[in-house]
């Protein structure tokens, strides 16, 4: 298989997946490297291609998630608390598809999670944990955004609603 088709293989796979597809196991499948995989991505970004990279492998962002069922909401907490601000979310039915920090000089920062269950969230956290690494909410004292993905407007509503009574919900009024 040439590169053009491996990058053609990815694209299908990406498109009929449900899931994240992680880099190593696209190297596995098409007996390359996975630092091969990640070019053959990059070139697929470049030709317009929406594929984002999340913590659990790559995806190719679908329609459902580009339509009227997107909310942001302001949240504000310490680390010790993402598990349980996550957990909040998809207990209701909704999905965290990202965090959004605004940065004093790079402006907006923005990190793919792609959160719809329980087992989504612990794998973020191990990773988190794992990788030692600091949340984005970390550069902006626990503030930050999220886009949710929620099937309904009442669905929202009561994530909003179990986030302010955890105290998660960054209100207007904090500040």
């Amino acid at each position: 298989m040439d590169s053009a088709e491996r990058r053609k293989a990815i694209l299908k796979l990406l498109e009929e997946s449900e899931e994240p597809v992680s880099a190593g196991s696209m190297a596995k499948r098409f007996s390359v490297s996975r630092q091969i995989i990640v070019g053959d991505v990059a070139l697929l970004r470049a030709s317009s291609h929406a594929i984002s990279a999340t913590p659990r492998g790559y995806i190719l962002e679908k329609e459902k998630e580009n339509g009227a069922n997107l909310y942001t909401v302001a949240c504000r907490h310490a680390r010790e608390s993402i598990g349980d601000e996550l957990y909040a979310v998809v207990d209701q039915g909704g999905g965290v598809l990202d965090v959004i920090v605004e940065h004093p000089v790079y402006g907006q920062i923005a990190g793919k999670l792609r959160v719809f269950s329980r087992y989504d969230a612990d794998q973020f956290l191990k990773k988190l944990k794992g990788e030692e690494a600091s949340p984005l909410s970390a550069l902006t004292g626990g503030v930050h955004l999220h886009t949710l993905y929620c099937p309904s407007e009442e669905i929202f509503q009561r994530i909003c609603g179990v986030l302010r009574e955890k105290g998660f919900l960054f209100e207007p009024n904090e500040e």
